[in-house]
């Protein structure tokens, strides 16, 4: 393996244990016994899915208990902005305008979590344990500033060891963050399954029918996000004579899934925002609101596949630009059979890439709602939804065909260097 690309997995996991590390930093002032009864609980609603995407920092109030949610809840609000007033949109595509965009986000992030730290510290004082001990061991006042400021410092330490990751490291540093939080819950829900097993809650057919569904959604989302349409592409004679010592792309490769993993992410961002800041309110019509959006109702699979869709189609336009695509191709003097160089052909390609998205949104909604039609329907004890499985499953092959990109630069770069 190459010096370089082994520094990068190396600073990446180094950037990961960090986070892991930040974990197990509780909030001051909070008593974890009682929040330990409190999601022993609710482990089944909105705050057992943010405590999932958290690697259960949530459920030890750590400093990262907010997670990067805010940082992607910031991110989506951006991008709505930029697709709406062209000169936000033309800001992002320059590159001192890029900066201050990033800049932008950063200082929603802060406010995003603000609000949300505030209505998480107010829920916590409504918290009491078993035998009545409160939750926070401070003054209210005195414990909302401590609180407010510990998850601000968490969630932008987040920010910054994702944007450390995703520059020198390998991968997308958000989606890493996200990643190995799920999978450091792995462990503990394996363990209480076999708890579940041995207490007679469930029966081990069961696990087998849960272990075979969850095996069928990798494999076929592993198949779907290598799926392809190839777009047939020709050049003229000339141009095959004047490259005929290099390798010419001759199709041009579009995606089913154009969008990626940041469809779901942003569905559960979306989702999760509301259910944490309503939780633990005593009022009724917020505890209403609260149910209705409890991972484990129907309405709340529900609108999931809605917004997965709606972003599938939104990220999609913006990552896929048929028009530049089409110019690059007439200045290289290619073109698609049958297709007119120019205009003709960006409306051809994005009509391709519309018919895909379709397919690929729905694929989407579909690996994040029906598995967990499936889990409810055999009456599993506890929360278990495809979004997770989508997540880790997409992040694990972008970092492998980013490892191989990196491995195929430095074999480029190594023949560049002996005059090969």
């Amino acid at each position: 393996m190459n010096k370089d690309l082994l520094n990068k997995i190396l600073i990446t996991l180094g950037f990961i244990l960090i986070y892991r590390i930040l974990a197990y930093v509780p909030v001051p002032g909070v008593d974890l016994n009682v929040i330990k009864e409190f999601f022993d609980s609710n482990s089944n609603n909105a705050l057992g899915m943010a405590n999932m995407f958290s690697g259960n920092a949530v459920e030890r109030m750590s400093i990262i208990s907010l997670g990067i949610m805010p940082y992607i809840t910031a991110s989506i609000i951006m991008e709505l902005l930029a697709a709406t007033f062209p000169a936000l949109g033309k800001m992002k595509k320059e590159r001192d305008g890029m900066q201050k965009y990033m800049q932008i986000i950063r200082y929603a992030t802060i406010v995003i979590t603000i609000i949300q730290a505030i209505g998480v510290s107010m829920g916590l004082n409504s918290l009491t344990g078993r035998g009545g001990e409160s939750a926070i061991m401070l003054d209210m006042n005195t414990f909302i500033a401590i609180a407010t400021v510990s998850m601000v410092t968490g969630t932008m330490l987040l920010m910054w060891i994702g944007e450390q990751i995703t520059q020198k490291g390998i991968g997308n540093g958000i989606s890493l963050i996200i990643f190995a939080g799920i999978v450091s819950a792995i462990p503990s829900a394996i363990g209480g399954t076999v708890d579940l097993v041995n207490n007679g809650q469930m029966n081990f057919l069961t696990v087998i029918a849960l272990l075979v569904i969850i095996l069928a959604t990798v494999g076929f989302i592993i198949y779907v996000e290598l799926a392809e349409r190839r777009v047939p592409v020709s050049y003229s004679r000339k141009i095959m004579m004047q490259n005929q010592n290099k390798k010419i792309m001759n199709y041009i490769p579009i995606k089913l899934n154009l969008s990626g993993v940041i469809p779901v992410i942003f569905a559960s961002a979306i989702l999760m925002f509301p259910a944490t800041i309503l939780q633990g309110s005593k009022n009724e019509t917020m505890i209403m609101i609260s149910d209705f959006l409890n991972p484990n109702s129907y309405t709340f699979n529900l609108l999931t596949f809605l917004f997965v869709v709606f972003f599938a189609y939104f990220y999609a336009s913006i990552t896929f630009n048929a028009k530049d695509i089409a110019e690059n191709l007439k200045k290289q003097g290619g073109f698609i059979p049958g297709v007119r160089p120019g205009g003709s052909t960006s409306e051809f390609l994005n009509e391709t890439a519309s018919r895909l998205t379709f397919w690929g949104s729905i694929y989407l909604g579909a690996v994040a709602t029906v598995p967990w039609l499936i889990v409810k329907a055999m009456g599993v004890p506890f929360f278990f939804g495809g979004v997770a499985v989508l997540i880790v499953v997409q992040v694990a092959i972008d970092t492998m065909r980013k490892i191989e990109a990196q491995q195929y630069m430095n074999k480029y770069n190594t023949l560049s260097a002996v005059g090969l």
